[in-house]
C-alpha cells in the first residue's frame, strides 16, 4: 500500500483499509479529484467546467436500506421504527469485514474534515471513498480545515464509501445488496451498493442530529441567512417549497443551505458547502446559484450535457427529477465565512401547499409553532417527483426531515420551543403554494410576493399591521404586507368557487389532524388545541 496526497495526517495508519488498498490519496484539492474522475472514467466536464457524474441505479436516497445498529448506546435513545430501522452488532460486523476485503487493492480517497462550524459542538469526519468524485463531494459539502490543522486531526467519525461492494440479506441482515449503517458506539457508518453522493453527507446529519440534544442543542434540517443588522433567519421546508431559493438572497449573507445547528451561541452551519436542486435551474430566477453551479469545482449529479456543445440541460429529466448541485459555500457571494450567526429573528416554515387553501403567510404562537414543526407539511405534484399524477399528495415530514431524526420527533419539537421561548424569536408559516385553485386549476404563488413577505417579515414591516384569524386553519393572518396584493393573503376570495374552496380546505384540516393524532400522547395539551383541525 502506498500513501499519496497532499496532507497525509500522523493518523493515516489507523485506517484499517489504509493496510489492504493498493494506494490511498489524502486530502487532495478539487483539481487533483477531477483529474482523478475524468481520467477513471467516473465523469466528464460540462462546457463551464463542472464535474458532471452519474449516480446510476440510485438517483436519490435508499431510505428503505438505512440502518442503525442498536446497542447499549442505542437502544432506548433512538425512535425504533420504519424510518431507524435496527441492525444487529453482528450483522454491522460482518459488514464491516465486507468492506474492508471490498478495498483490497483498490485505489482509495481520503477528506479529512468538518461538520459543525461551532467550535465546540463541531465533528472531526474522515471520508473514505471509491470514487474520485465522491470524494470532491465531501470536500464540497463538509468544512474544510487547513493543511496544519489536517496534520493533527484525529477523526470522531468515519464514512465509508464503497458504492462496489454489496450486501447479502440474507447474510448481512439488510433488505437489499445497499446498505447505509450507522454505528454510533465505533463512530462508523458504511456506505455500500449505491453511488448516489447525497448518502455521505445525511448520514453525518443523522448522527449530528442523535449527538446535539445531548447537550441541549436543537439541530435543524433548515436554511439559514442573515442581514446587515445582525438578524438572522431560519427557513424550514420539505424539497420544493423554495428554502435553498429564499435563503439565497443578495441583499442579505447566507449561513447555510440545508443543515445548521442552534447552540448557546446561536445558530451554526454543519457544512461547508451547499446541494442545490438543479432542476429546470436559470440564472433569471436563481442567479446565485446558477453562477455557483457553472463553474470549476462545481459538481453536477444526474444533469444531462448537450454532446456537441456539453452544455448543461437543467431542464431534462431523462435521469432524474432529482438533478442537484454540489459546491463549496463560498462560491455564493457574501456567504458568511464563520459559519455562524447569532439567535434568529425569524424561525420561517415553508410549505407548497398543491391544495392552494393554506394563507401564503400566518404569524404563529410558540404552540403552533411546535405543531407545525411537527408537521412538517407540504404537497407534492406531478414534475416534482416520479409516479404522481395529477392530484396534489399530501406530505408529512416530521421536523422537515423525518429520515434523519433518530430521536423522537417530540425531543427535538420540545428544544425547538426551548430555544423560540428564551430568545424571543417569531415563527411564521409561509406558503409557497398555489392561489386560485389547486395545482392544475390555479397559479403559483409568485417569488416576488413570497421574497417581499420574507422582507416584511425580517424589517418588523407587521409591527404596525392588524392581523385576523383565519376561519378554517385557526392561523393569524395580517390584513397587508407591502408590495403584495391584499386579497392574495386571503385565499378563500381567489377562488372561482367558495364551495370549492371550503370543501378542499375541510379535506387537508381533516388530513393535518389525522397526521397529528401520532404526537398529541407525547406533546402539551396547548399543541394539540393549537392545531389545525375540521371545521365543526
Amino acid at each position: 500500500m502506498t500513501h499519496k496526497g497532499t496532507t497525509i495526517p500522523k493518523t493515516a495508519n489507523t485506517l484499517p483499509l489504509a493496510a489492504v488498498a493498493r494506494e490511498v490519496y489524502w486530502n487532495l484539492g478539487r483539481s487533483d479529484l477531477v483529474e482523478w474522475s475524468i481520467k477513471s472514467g467516473e465523469s466528464q466536464l460540462s462546457a463551464q467546467g463542472a464535474l458532471v457524474a452519474r449516480t446510476g441505479e440510485f438517483t436519490g436516497r435508499s431510505p428503505k436500506d438505512k440502518f442503525t445498529v442498536r446497542d447499549d448506546l442505542t437502544e432506548t435513545k433512538v425512535d425504533w421504527g420504519a424510518v431507524n430501522q435496527p441492525l444487529s452488532a453482528e450483522n454491522y460486523d460482518k459488514l464491516e469485514a465486507l468492506m474492508l476485503e471490498g478495498a483490497r487493492d483498490q485505489r482509495l480517497f481520503v477528506q479529512d474534515l468538518r461538520a459543525g462550524a461551532d467550535d465546540a459542538l463541531r465533528i472531526n469526519v474522515r471520508v473514505v471513498t471509491q470514487y474520485a468524485w465522491h470524494n470532491l463531494f465531501a470536500q464540497n459539502m463538509f468544512i474544510r480545515p487547513s493543511a496544519e490543522e489536517r496534520e493533527g486531526m484525529e477523526p470522531d467519525w468515519t464514512v465509508i464509501d464503497l458504492p462496489g461492494v454489496q450486501a447479502d440479506p440474507a447474510i448481512h441482515g439488510t433488505n437489499s445488496k445497499t446498505f447505509i449503517v450507522v454505528n454510533f458506539t465505533k463512530r462508523t457508518v458504511l456506505i455500500g451498493g449505491t453511488e448516489y453522493a447525497g448518502e455521505i453527507k445525511k448520514s453525518i446529519f443523522g448522527v449530528l442530529n442523535f449527538l446535539l440534544p445531548e447537550t441541549g442543542d436543537l439541530p435543524m434540517h433548515c436554511s439559514a441567512n442573515v442581514g446587515p443588522a445582525g438578524d438572522v433567519a431560519l427557513f424550514f421546508g420539505l424539497s420544493g417549497t423554495g428554502k435553498t431559493t429564499l435563503s439565497a438572497d443578495p441583499e442579505r449573507a447566507l449561513i447555510g443551505d440545508d443543515e445548521h445547528g442552534w447552540g448557546p451561541n446561536g445558530v451554526f452551519n454543519f457544512e461547508g458547502g451547499c446541494y442545490a436542486k438543479a432542476i429546470n435551474l436559470t440564472a433569471k430566477a436563481e442567479p446565485e446559484i446558477y453562477a455557483a453551479s457553472n463553474q470549476f469545482g462545481a459538481l453536477l449529479e444526474n444533469v444531462v450535457l448537450d454532446p456537441v456543445s456539453g452544455e448543461p440541460d437543467y431542464t431534462d429529466v431523462s435521469l432524474t427529477e432529482n438533478t442537484r448541485s454540489s459546491y463549496p459555500i463560498e462560491f455564493i457571494p457574501g456567504h458568511v465565512k464563520t459559519g455562524q450567526g447569532g439567535n434568529p429573528r425569524a424561525v420561517i416554515m415553508l410549505t407548497a401547499d398543491a391544495y392552494g387553501v393554506l394563507p401564503p403567510l400566518a404569524k404563529l404562537t410558540t404552540d403552533q409553532a411546535m405543531y407545525h414543526f411537527l408537521s412538517g407539511y407540504t404537497a407534492k405534484v406531478a414534475g416534482t417527483e416520479r409516479g404522481l399524477g395529477n392530484e396534489p399528495q399530501a406530505t408529512f415530514s416530521t421536523c422537515f426531515g423525518a429520515p434523519f431524526m433518530p430521536r423522537h420527533p417530540s425531543e427535538y419539537a420540545e428544544l425547538l420551543r426551548e430555544k423560540v421561548e428564551a430568545t424571543g424569536a417569531e415563527c411564521w408559516l409561509v406558503n409557497t403554494g398555489w392561489t386560485g385553485g389547486k395545482f392544475g386549476v390555479g397559479s403559483r404563488i409568485p417569488l416576488n410576493a413570497t421574497r417581499a413577505m420574507i422582507r416584511a417579515i425580517l424589517s418588523g414591516g407587521f409591527k404596525d399591521v392588524a392581523f385576523k384569524r383565519d376561519s378554517y386553519f385557526g392561523l393569524m393572518v395580517p390584513e397587508a404586507c407591502p408590495a403584495v396584493p391584499a386579497d392574495l393573503l386571503t385565499p378563500s376570495t381567489t377562488w372561482a368557487k367558495l364551495s370549492d374552496y371550503e370543501q378542499t380546505a375541510d379535506t387537508l384540516a381533516k388530513r393535518f389532524a389525522d397526521n397529528f393524532v401520532q404526537f398529541a400522547k407525547h406533546v402539551p395539551a396547548s399543541v394539540a388545541e393549537s392545531g389545525i383541525r375540521p371545521r365543526v
